[in-house]
């Protein structure tokens, strides 16, 4: 018996082995056999055999989104405006009025109420957000989509590790990472991406023919001191002909759901794009983030986060559910967050500016115990009143739930060995 039959056998999202079929194969092939000692499969497999199937879905309120007005709100104070607040499956929890879909989840939801920040700024904080660090003019930090996408993504899939949704503006990317680990873009979740079809008369055979040859001119222009841009230029072209030739690339298309789970998640742009990333992350991708866009409410606060609370409250209820039905919940984290919270003082246009102070964040999944509060505000909102809790922790948080190192470190482009966490704990009370 040999290694490859010991595990060709049972497999996960991914498409590799299983834990259970693994140890299975194991114990009745390489104990019984004597190929290999317990002890040394054990060792040989227990990092990769812990870290398959971990997935996790970003959704990200582009702009903002305000802490009263979605997952901290303060009814019947000067601050709190007119958002009531409405129970939820836990007692004890309230949240704001329009989140009802959500408020019957949370017993999966755990929310962070004192994330506390110092960047402002849209972009500044958006980036530090997106990558635990604050911009560095010498160093291009990876997102943490392509931070897990390294961790736990396998090498041969054939579909993107990181899938970004729904973006209007530039997509954080892999940094010094390379493109390798860089998002792929889907502008519409409702349509197919383009270009991800074979041209008409192309066989797959021809078809890997044209790339075995670009691969010939390529690597003479690396022999000629090209080998940094061949080797990224080698990355991409790399993923998109695997996802041209792969079976699963039948997760994108939504027309394979039914009517009454699109409609479950709304038939919006961020709804659609919710029960996307639940396909692909079902698919075996590793990374999806969902962006909704709008919640820079400096005027107009209470009927814009509203508007924009009907259409994300649905689809992340739905997201929750779905995955949970699934049995993906447990290993899947999801996080709902923005750059920042809103000022607790309503300015004269009825709006609300930029707050780094106190902001929330909920979370989901992989480990997360849900039906919890951790940290706490003012009774005006102004100050963290109980357990701050840092982008550092935060990120640790993350990487805990995702089994990832975060004192890990990776050399950037000018060799300089960055940590993919800086700092921070997690936050433990959420998985105990």
């Amino acid at each position: 018996m040999t290694w490859q039959s010991l595990v060709q056998v049972q497999t996960d999202r991914h498409g590799v082995v299983s834990r259970r079929g693994f140890l299975r194969r194991v114990t009745a092939g390489a104990l019984a056999g004597g190929v290999l000692g317990w002890k040394e499969a054990m060792t040989l497999q227990a990092e990769q055999l812990r870290k398959r199937g971990l997935a996790c879905i970003l959704l990200f309120m582009r702009g903002g989104p305000s802490q009263f007005e979605t997952f901290d709100p303060k009814p019947g104070t000067a601050n709190g405006g007119p958002t009531k607040a409405i129970p939820t499956a836990v007692s004890g929890i309230h949240i704001a009025e329009p989140w009802t879909h959500t408020a019957q989840v949370m017993k999966d939801i755990a929310l962070i109420r004192s994330l506390t920040n110092k960047e402002g700024e849209h972009q500044r904080a958006a980036y530090q957000l997106h990558t635990g660090y604050a911009p560095s003019g010498g160093v291009k930090y990876p997102s943490f989509g392509s931070i897990a996408a390294m961790e736990l993504g396998p090498d041969d899939f054939d579909l993107p590790h990181f899938v970004s949704i729904g973006s209007r503006v530039t997509t954080v990317g892999s940094g010094f990472l390379g493109m390798k680990y860089a998002p792929f873009v889907v502008g519409d979740a409702t349509r197919m991406p383009g270009n991800v079809e074979l041209p008409n008369g192309v066989s797959v055979d021809r078809f890997q023919r044209r790339t075995g040859l670009l691969e010939e001119l390529e690597e003479d222009f690396a022999t000629a001191g090209g080998k940094a841009r061949v080797e990224d230029h080698k990355a991409l072209y790399d993923s998109a002909a695997r996802m041209v030739l792969s079976p699963r690339l039948q997760a994108f298309d939504l027309s394979k759901e039914k009517d009454s789970a699109r409609d479950r998640y709304g038939r919006t742009s961020f709804g659609q794009g919710c029960l996307l990333a639940r396909r692909l992350v079902e698919a075996g991708v590793t990374f999806v983030e969902v962006e909704s866009n709008g919640w820079d409410t400096h005027q107009n606060n209470f009927e814009t986060t509203t508007s924009l609370s009907r259409t994300v409250d649905p689809a992340f209820a739905a997201l929750i559910n779905d995955l949970k039905e699934r049995g993906l919940l447990e290993t899947t984290l999801v996080i709902w967050m923005g750059e920042f919270g809103r000022t607790p003082r309503i300015n004269p246009r009825n709006g609300r500016d930029h707050f780094p102070v106190a902001f929330s964040v909920a979370l989901a999944g992989a480990g997360i115990k849900g039906g919890r509060v951790v940290g706490a505000t003012s009774e005006n909102g102004t100050q963290i009143k109980e357990r701050p809790v840092t982008v550092p922790d935060l990120f640790c948080t993350f990487c805990q739930a995702l089994k990832i190192n975060p004192r890990k470190e990776n050399l950037s482009s000018i060799g300089r060995p960055i940590k993919i966490v800086d700092g921070g704990q997690a936050v433990q009370e959420l998985f105990s």
